[in-house]
């Protein structure tokens, strides 16, 4: 299995940046409301200067938000990064890009769109985190927000609670993400070997049968084949339209993967709505799929 670099953790004092790797910001009170959390944590935070801007839908043209990813990852004083919303952009700019895996390994915090950063960063060997972004932090639960402080500041976690389909215990490696991101990876040199792994999908306001024609996807192009385990999270704003016929979400998850024959844990505590628990890229965990627990092995 895939060993990944895990940055070293953060202390006060910390210079953090903020950047905007995806689509345009709108949600402007909620980063202000975020930015206050990590500094009364003690870190020194730098707003990307151009964070406000737009090109249609994405928060800057594409060579304007690389280089507000290559400008945090290439300073030696930055200790980590941490993404201002998801969206739709993050792939856009993964088009010839390189980590420059010399430098010391920082923290990359996201998810949704970030999906693609965090499992291209992951190819390069070093572990993302997959948790609330800048606008949806201030939104999170208190105990939930500890959780993502208690990784990136070097403490363990603690395990997570969801529905056991059943199917016995799975050791892997855990790459949490987006299901309509990842699923937009297959076939791409962005997508990780998923040989050990424990895949961890969420999605948001994906109807069904979109959810259903994802997962075939998946099944088609055999990626599932070497997958140890998933473990599923919420799958919000996903009911069917009204007086259409439709399968409900839960009966799709179940009918593209409850026969695949491995430990599948589901409603986990991440996702789109709240909590959205900090989910770290990389790492050794167990998923008991009769306990429904999800738990980081402990070096």
């Amino acid at each position: 299995m895939k060993s990944t670099i895990l940055p070293q953790p953060l202390k006060k004092g910390d210079l953090l940046r903020v950047i905007a790797p995806s689509g345009a910001l709108r949600e402007f009170a909620t980063l202000e409301l975020s930015l206050e959390i990590w500094r009364s944590r003690g870190y020194r935070i730098e707003v990307s200067a151009d964070i406000g801007e737009n090109w249609g839908y994405l928060a800057n043209k594409d060579e304007i938000r690389r280089h507000q990813l290559a400008t945090a990852w290439q300073d030696a004083d930055c200790r980590g990064i941490l993404c201002v919303r998801g969206g739709f952009g993050s792939m856009r700019i993964l088009e010839n890009w390189h980590w420059q895996t010399h430098t010391t390994p920082k923290w990359l915090i996201g998810f949704s769109d970030i999906t693609a950063l965090l499992w291209s960063l992951y190819n390069a060997g070093i572990s993302g985190v997959h948790a609330p972004v800048m606008t949806t932090l201030a939104n999170e639960p208190d105990w939930s927000i500890d959780r993502l402080f208690d990784w990136v500041e070097g403490r363990c976690l603690a395990p997570l609670k969801g529905c056991g389909w059943g199917g016995g215990v799975a050791t892997g490696i855990l790459l949490p993400g987006n299901l309509t991101v990842a699923t937009h990876l297959l076939s791409t040199p962005i997508l990780p070997n998923l040989d050990g792994v424990i895949l961890a999908l969420e999605d948001v306001t994906e109807a069904p049968y979109r959810i259903d024609r994802m997962l075939t996807q998946w099944r088609l192009s055999g990626a599932f084949a070497k997958v140890k385990g998933i473990a599923l999270g919420g799958f919000t704003r996903c009911e069917p339209a009204p007086n259409i016929p439709s399968f409900s979400t839960e009966e799709v998850l179940r009918d593209r993967l409850e026969d695949l024959g491995i430990p599948i844990v589901s409603n986990l505590p991440f996702g789109h709505d709240n909590p959205n628990v900090a989910l770290p890229v990389g790492v050794s965990v167990t998923l008991d799929a009769d306990q429904g627990i999800l738990a980081e092995i402990n070096p």
